[in-house]
């Protein structure tokens, strides 16, 4: 017997144009189940992550229940700066709704020694504040922090849209040159969460070159959908 695979996620998507490949939550290959995209127009990469503009709140509110409306099962989001809003969000359906995959961060911290950092791997670190992690109750998490805005092929294609044509090589190779620098500066890493969901498809590369446990959005996805159409096991004989 296998998990229901009719049950669908609902995301909340950027206004972004750039090619999402495999691997990405916007691309509808990475799962085996289906995924409905709700695109908030006019949230653009700056004014999510550099801005954290609180106007688009009442926007993502109206994607989230329109998404509810359509019957999904749960709801996420395509940028993990949105967990600003977590609360706002969930609150605003009766569904779960887990607006980025720093939501892990206490559970992951959780999982590790006490004398173990949890690496974080988002779009800017410098964006990243005080008032997100508390969002999620993960303000007294140790925490070590790499960011992916000083990259020229993120930071034109993906942060600031100059254009669509994402060199999916090229980002790979500043991937995994921003995950090594941060390994090497901080040893006692214990686990990785990639907090930008663009930077997913190369989770099994970072995993690779890292040798730790790497959780995502779309791991956390894969397994929220799981909690909701968990397969009986078979009979013992």
């Amino acid at each position: 017997m296998t998990a229901r695979t009719d049950l669908s996620i609902g995301v909340l998507c950027l206004d972004t144009a750039f090619t999402k490949i495999p691997g990405h939550i916007r691309n509808p290959a990475t799962f085996d189940f289906p995924v409905v995209y709700q695109v908030v127009q006019g949230a653009t990469p700056r004014r999510v992550v550099t801005e954290a503009d609180p106007t688009l709140l009442e926007p993502f509110i109206d994607a989230a229940r329109k998404l509810e409306a359509e019957g999904v099962a749960a709801i996420t989001a395509a940028c993990g700066f949105l967990v600003l809003f977590q609360q706002q969000l969930a609150d605003a359906v009766r569904i779960p709704l887990y607006s980025s995959s720093l939501i892990q961060l206490p559970l992951v911290h959780r999982m590790l020694a006490a004398d173990r950092e949890v690496g974080l791997l988002v779009a800017d670190r410098h964006a990243l504040t005080c008032r997100h992690l508390a969002a999620i109750g993960g303000e007294s998490v140790p925490i070590c922090v790499a960011g992916m805005s000083e990259h020229p092929e993120f930071r034109e294609v993906i942060l600031e849209g100059r254009r669509n044509n994402l060199d999916a090589n090229r980002l790979g190779r500043e991937v995994l040159s921003e995950v090594q620098q941060l390994a090497t500066h901080h040893p006692d890493m214990g686990a990785l969460i990639i907090e930008c969901t663009d930077l997913v498809p190369y989770g099994h590369a970072i995993q690779q070159q890292l040798g730790l446990p790497v959780f995502d959005i779309v791991t956390l996805t894969e397994m929220l959908h799981r909690t909701l159409s968990t397969p009986p096991f078979p009979s013992r004989r």
